[in-house]
């Protein structure tokens, strides 16, 4: 039997203190004076033992939300992690709902989430947990239910908005974010109703950002993708689509849609619609039953080119390599010009390096820059490389079909 492992020299720098009483003394002190410094810097909760961490706060707290601007603070607040957490959830979770979707005989489809986005009684949620239905039963956190309408759903972003004539007393909508502010590493926090346990709540952090995911909607030559996606570890399952996740400040930062999963389970890859999107979108949902997307009308190769083969073409390492051009779309009466990929890898066509001056370094960058920061009859500005120049084409945008 083996013995257990030693601490070593302990004993031995106690009897040299013993046998020095000044030099015990004066170390004594310093370690006296030292831990009071420390208790200075790092201040602990007597009601728990967690350390007091920093943390970002981007806004102010307002009642209702005003989805034409994100609220915005450069303040540092100091907060006890495990108390922040439940004080978010005691504010938010009244604000998140259970969906109930039922088609025109009364059966159960299934469930979803959904948060609260104004005192109209504007809910969010995924399109995906309402497109089948016919009605709708809304049950808040406090148990009361209420019937839903339909006001308009978008495919290709995952987002619906539905309302209910009234919300419970004590109610406040949601406060919206800025998917343009996240990084990679802040803590995050899921609300929802997942295998219909309702007002579940998950931990995480962001995973990953600039992601994009399949619209659901399939057009003739190709599909559409959702820009700026957020990824997180928050545990997401089904029944959680359609719910809030939120920042430290329990501002809405996205919509969770999606899992990454082989069995239908959270396997630590979840994603959220940028809340950006639901700024941009869901206006136009209430308004008008659906929102128009600026088009360009271009094919593009889905997948970056190596060094190797832009050299072979001549082209500089990021932009979008234009594969095909639509018919009787904004790029065609601009002139645009698509490659034509043949198996020598040496057709000629439009490299687009830039839109208004800002340069884009693939795909997924031309499509965020379309979604969120252009409109439908805005001219844009195309920088392209054609022919080893680079030139400029003035592009009106389309309504995207």
């Amino acid at each position: 039997m083996m013995p257990l492992p030693r601490i070593p020299h302990k004993q031995n720098k106690m009897k040299q203190f013993r046998q020095k009483p000044i030099l015990f003394l004066l170390t004594l002190m310093a370690l006296t004076a030292l831990g009071c410094q420390l208790a200075t810097v790092l201040p602990t909760n007597e009601s728990s033992n967690l350390n007091t961490v920093e943390a970002n706060s981007s806004s102010q707290q307002v009642d209702t939300v005003d989805v034409s601007a994100p609220a915005q603070s450069n303040a540092v607040v100091s907060v006890n992690l495990e108390q922040q957490f439940i004080e978010i959830y005691n504010r938010v979770n009244p604000a998140v709902v259970h969906i109930f979707v039922f088609d025109e005989d009364g059966f159960l489809l299934g469930t979803g989430s959904g948060f609260v986005l104004d005192q109209a009684g504007n809910i969010v949620t995924n399109n995906h947990v309402v497109a089948d239905g016919s009605e709708y039963e809304i049950v808040f956190a406090s148990g009361e239910r209420r019937r839903a309408t339909l006001r308009g759903t978008d495919v290709d972003s995952d987002l619906a908005v539905i309302q209910v004539d009234s919300l419970p007393d004590g109610v406040q909508p949601v406060t919206l974010g800025d998917s343009g502010q996240l990084q990679v590493g802040q803590f995050v926090i899921a609300i929802g109703n997942p295998f219909g346990e309702a007002g579940s709540m998950s931990i995480g952090v962001i995973s990953g950002l600039g992601r994009t995911l399949e619209s659901q909607r399939v057009v003739a030559g190709g599909s559409f993708s959702i820009p700026q996606v957020i990824q997180t570890d928050a545990a997401i399952n089904p029944g959680n689509s359609g719910g809030p996740l939120l920042n430290l400040s329990g501002e809405v930062i996205g919509v969770n849609s999606a899992i990454l999963s082989t069995s239908g389970a959270n396997s630590g890859v979840g994603f959220s619609i940028p809340v950006n999107a639901v700024r941009n979108i869901s206006p136009s949902l209430i308004a008008d039953g659906e929102y128009k997307y600026p088009y360009i009308g271009i094919s593009m190769y889905p997948q970056a080119f190596t060094l190797r083969q832009l050299e072979v073409l001549g082209l500089p390492p990021n932009g979008v390599y234009v594969t095909g051009v639509t018919s009787d779309t904004p790029a065609d009466s601009a002139g645009l010009i698509g490659h034509n990929l043949s198996a020598s890898f040496d057709a000629e066509g439009d490299y687009i390096v830039a839109i208004n001056d800002k340069p884009v370094r693939n795909s997924d960058e031309l499509l965020s820059y379309l979604v969120f920061e252009t409109t439908v009859g805005e001219t844009v500005e195309l920088t392209v490389i054609r022919d080893g120049k680079e030139i400029k084409l003035p592009l009106t945008l389309g309504e995207r079909p």
